[in-house]
């Protein structure tokens, strides 16, 4: 049987080795992943010395001398823990008196090995993952020396005073489980940080996490844990993955209106923004409601410019294409779109890999799965953006003589069937020949077909 077929140039010449046409036919083979497209608002920057800027490599330069005279100075921190960092200036730039370099009778001994995040801080003891650490604070102050120092200095006080080095040996329950984890990793390799609000429309929750001041104290806490547990997954060298990438799903979330949410949120932001500069390479808000934009107009203040240029917003609408811009489809949960089920292994490796292909308005695109051993499971996921297509699949034999079986007959793939995830389905041969799926695009706009499948071959026959 033949299948008539179109295909964007476009989607052919992104899929050399997986698109041919064939008297209207279009067979794809082996899959092949699609590449990012990058945001035109950010854009990370490199931590090779050799592609720093001639007055980068000087602010480095200088920060390291200033660290070094204030850790061989005994300098580094306060007696009485006091660094602060200035209320009236959330967004953290100098204190008021310019300077908290005390005498040194007035500070407490301080280890010459004192390290962030395992890094070694003594320029004498300095190694590549250094230099990545110091351009973190750099960049969060424009390479401002004096701005970065302090930023440094308030970071290590914050971190001796809250003990925060022993944050990951806490316990929190597992109430908090569901509010955030990591899972995954995106097209640049940062690993994901998914934050789920909605949780906290449950009233029980809600009141045991920021009831009270102290509840709002031990949120923050475990909030730190996870940001800590991310930086464990990160490579900290130049070229080096050196930051994660957080998805914020404000789906059902309780709104601005609750001020203790409102109070720990306001807190959170702070203190991440302050003590772990430069660790999120994107920001991006999903579900996002009307009363988000309230809400980011009262965080506003408290957020730098370079922080502000790392948000990517997207209403319900737009979820699933707003993540496949930056993670990869086998990467991205089902319940967004994606085909990453929970404890699902069906898939994996190379297997695992979705691929992608553009079909045009009023057009049908075919996929063929060979089998040429008898007794083979096929195992195939399928999903269209938007949905709105017709699907149906076939085996049709390589013999002739025989009739072609239809695996599944044509109905319509629509939207209410994302959150279930992609279709999925196997068949098994008892001959040899191929299976065809068709989708079918009878709207008047373009789709994105994603798509990816295997063969279990049958150790029986």
């Amino acid at each position: 049987m033949a299948v008539e077929a179109k295909v964007e140039e476009s989607a052919a010449q992104e899929h050399p080795n997986k698109v041919a046409e064939e008297n209207g036919n279009v067979v794809l083979s082996q899959p092949k992943t699609v590449e990012i497209e990058k945001s035109s608002s950010y854009r990370e920057e490199s931590d090779f010395l050799s592609d720093l800027k001639e007055f980068e490599r000087k602010a480095l330069f200088d920060l390291k001398s200033k660290i070094e005279q204030a850790i061989l100075g005994n300098s580094l921190l306060k007696k009485d823990g006091s660094v602060k960092q200035e209320e009236d200036n959330p967004k953290g730039g100098k204190e008021s008196d310019g300077s908290l370099a005390k005498p040194e009778d007035e500070t407490t001994p301080f280890d010459k090995d004192v390290s962030l995040w395992g890094v070694p801080l003594l320029p004498s003891k300095v190694g590549e993952a250094t230099d990545v650490v110091l351009l973190k604070f750099l960049r969060a102050r424009e390479f401002k020396v004096n701005d970065a120092f302090e930023m440094l200095r308030n970071t290590l006080q914050w971190r001796e005073d809250g003990n925060i080095d022993s944050v990951l040996d806490e316990e929190f329950g597992a109430d908090l489980g569901s509010a955030a984890y990591m899972n995954g990793i995106d097209k640049e390799g940062h690993p994901i940080c998914y934050n789920i609000y909605g949780v906290f429309a449950d009233e029980e929750l809600y009141n045991t996490t920021f009831g009270t001041e102290e509840k709002r104290g031990n949120f923050l806490r475990w909030r730190f844990q996870l940001m800590e547990k991310g930086i464990r997954k990160l490579d900290l060298r130049p070229g080096g993955v050196t930051s994660l990438l957080q998805i914020n799903d404000l789906k059902n979330s309780p709104g601005p209106s609750r001020k203790e949410l409102r109070i720990a949120m306001k807190q959170a932001v702070g203190a991440l923004q302050d003590n772990y500069p430069e660790f999120v390479a994107r920001n991006i808000f999903i579900n996002v409601p009307f009363w988000f934009y309230a809400l980011n107009t009262l965080l506003s203040p408290f957020l730098t410019q370079r922080s502000k240029r790392k948000f990517v917003v997207a209403r319900p609408a737009k979820v699933t294409e707003t993540l496949l811009k930056y993670i990869p489809a086998e990467e991205i949960p089902v319940q967004y779109g994606g085909f990453k089920r929970e404890n699902d292994f069906e898939f994996s490796g190379q297997d695992a890999v979705v691929s992608e292909i553009t079909i045009k308005a009023g057009s049908t695109v075919t996929i063929e799965i060979p089998a040429q051993e008898i007794g083979s499971t096929l195992m195939w996921e399928v999903m269209v953006l938007s949905w709105e297509v017709h699907y149906k699949a076939e085996f049709v034999p390589s013999d002739e003589g025989s009739y072609t079986i239809i695996v599944q007959k044509s109905k319509k793939m629509v939207p209410q069937s994302q959150e279930a995830g992609p279709i999925r389905n196997t068949f098994i041969n008892n001959e040899t020949g191929k299976l065809v799926l068709s989708i079918d695009n009878t709207c008047s706009k373009k789709k994105r077909l994603l798509y990816r499948y295997k063969t279990i071959k049958s150790s029986s026959f």
